[in-house]
């Protein structure tokens, strides 16, 4: 079996104040051809960049039975992340992670938040503003604005929580500059989760259940700045917010609250069709009202709340990237047609094999 381990290759000068989001992906890449080549399967690489023709001609002349697919999107472009999911597709050639459909409509928080509530899923009210002048803000404050079309925290610091009009009105203003449509959303205080879905074995109808890791929860501890999981929380090390958003596994969570968040966050992932795993962030008030923030696909492979995760169920990390891989050489050529359908075309689990405790 052949897998070519597609990745995006950065753009950004060293010194764009982005440029940290896009190069993670490089240890990622080291991280996955490792525990692909230690389990005997072949693996190529391929970085593609803004020459669309390197991909296309890595396709062709590659040839693989699957692609593990590591694209993110090109961070000067980031609608790229969907497109390249499309032309595999296009090629008929079986990948891992979610198809094209889910990571565009994920990418949207807008669409992603207008389905959500289509659904009767909970997410915080919000409006969008593609020009200027920026409209009354009909929400309570604060709000928080956000880049409608971006992720990994892009786009998001401690200017984005504001207070009044005349705040909103320039971080928008920031935003749309910057990255184009702006989303202003109600601030929602309380504890941050992210719950990770995997796919795991699929039962006799062979629809493939999802198990959630232990939640994990964002500790905000410095009470002196708005407790978000901004841009240098997520990829500053050296940042005072990156000191004091540490990332868990979840303490004092009752089995009720649990249960009621990762029920939503199985149904927001059903929604937007994703495959294989992703995450699904959330606020939860102090009442115990749980929020989704946004639907993540293809999240990191490498992050602690991942690995972490994995081992508190006695599952390994090189057993579970292994059988992403697996279950998408496991797949026929119509795979992004059936799981849309809510079939699955591989009876492969993606789960990584249980481990003994010590």
């Amino acid at each position: 079996a052949r897998v070519l381990l597609l990745f995006n290759e950065p753009v950004l000068p060293a010194g764009h104040p982005d440029a940290a989001s896009e190069r993670e992906i490089l240890e990622t890449v080291e991280l996955v051809q490792h525990a692909l080549s230690d389990d005997g399967i072949t693996v190529n690489r391929l970085g593609v960049g803004n020459d669309l023709q390197q991909l296309i001609n890595g396709l062709r002349n590659g040839r693989p039975d699957a692609v593990f697919n590591l694209f993110e999107g090109l961070a000067d472009r980031p609608f790229t992340e969907s497109v390249v999911a499309g032309m595999l597709e296009w090629f008929d050639i079986p990948f891992t992670g979610c198809p094209a459909d889910t990571l565009g409509l994920a990418r949207n928080k807008q669409r992603a938040k207008h389905l959500m509530r289509g659904a009767d899923l909970p997410t915080a009210p919000f409006f969008t503003v593609e020009r200027l002048p920026a409209p009354e803000c009909s929400l309570p404050w604060p709000v928080i604005v956000k880049p409608v079309a971006q992720d990994a925290s892009v786009g998001i610091d401690q200017a984005s929580v504001v207070s009044n009009q005349k705040q909103m009105e320039s971080r928008v203003a920031h935003v749309l500059v910057r990255y184009g449509a702006a989303l202003v959303e109600q601030y929602i205080a309380g504890r941050e989760f992210q719950v990770s879905l995997i796919e795991v074995t699929p039962d006799a109808r062979r629809r493939c259940p999802l198990e959630a890791l232990p939640l994990a929860e964002i500790a905000f501890s410095d009470s002196s700045i708005w407790p978000i999981y901004s841009y240098d929380a997520k990829w500053t090390p050296t940042s005072n917010e990156h000191r004091s958003s540490p990332i868990r596994i979840a303490p004092d969570v009752s089995d009720a609250l649990r249960e009621q968040v990762v029920h939503l966050a199985q149904r927001a992932y059903r929604l937007l069709g994703c495959r294989d795993y992703a995450r699904v962030d959330f606020r939860v008030t102090s009442e115990g009202q749980p929020h989704i923030l946004e639907v993540n696909p293809n999240p990191c492979l490498n992050s602690s709340e991942m690995i972490d995760g994995l081992a508190a169920i006695n599952r390994t990390h090189a057993g579970f990237i292994s059988n992403l891989a697996r279950a998408a050489l496991g797949r026929d050529k119509r795979s992004a047609v059936t799981a849309r359908r809510g079939v699955r075309a591989s009876s492969v689990p993606v789960g990584g094999e249980n481990t003994e405790t010590a």
